[in-house]
């Protein structure tokens, strides 16, 4: 199979993704910053096994997988209580207007982090960008941005907007390229 096969299938997964795994998703997306994908999912595989989850626990669980393991624990603990209300708010089908709620309503959640947890549980809708690194690099590489740092929010939809209009013009959909140049980059197609 190839590489664009396989990213086409994975973002098959991700839209097939039943909602009893959304919060795990959910729980990935706030472990991500600063550290490696990999480490992130085991921590929320190992999470999500625990009968009881507390800040210690949390703490223990995060300390040898992420960055900033304590302030994450804390997160996590914290946004899992609002986990009901944002639930409710996934219905909403206006994916700019869910994306920017998300990332007004979830502590550690910038618009970067709420656009990767709607592309996981197939909600992105090739209408917002997970502006990582790896994106921000290769959007610099053709010359289409000079830094390769967000600066503001109005930068982030900037800089969103010259992603999509460059996937749009090499008639690749942003989810798709996202994932290629991620590949490109770890040499496996992962979240």
């Amino acid at each position: 199979m190839g590489k664009m096969n396989k990213i086409k299938s994975r973002l098959e997964e991700f839209k097939s993704l039943p909602e009893s795994e959304y919060k795990k998703e959910f729980m990935f997306c706030l472990l991500t910053p600063q550290s490696k994908a990999q480490n992130c999912w085991y921590a929320v595989e190992e999470i999500s096994k625990l009968s009881s989850l507390n800040l210690d626990n949390a703490t223990k669980i995060l300390s040898s997988k992420t960055r900033f393991h304590h302030t994450k624990a804390k997160r996590i603990i914290g946004n899992l209580k609002l986990w009901p209300a944002i639930e409710q708010q996934l219905e909403n089908s206006n994916i700019l207007e869910l994306r920017n709620n998300l990332a007004k309503t979830v502590n550690g959640y910038g618009l970067k982090e709420a656009s990767h947890f709607l592309r996981n549980i197939g909600k992105s809708d090739n209408q917002i960008a997970i502006l990582d690194r790896h994106i921000l690099r290769n959007l610099h590489q053709q010359g289409l941005i000079k830094e390769q740092k967000i600066k503001s929010q109005k930068h982030y939809l900037e800089v969103e907007q010259v992603y999509l209009n460059y996937a749009k013009q090499s008639n690749i959909l942003p989810d798709e390229l996202d994932l290629l140049w991620w590949s490109r980059e770890n040499g496996e197609i992962f979240k």
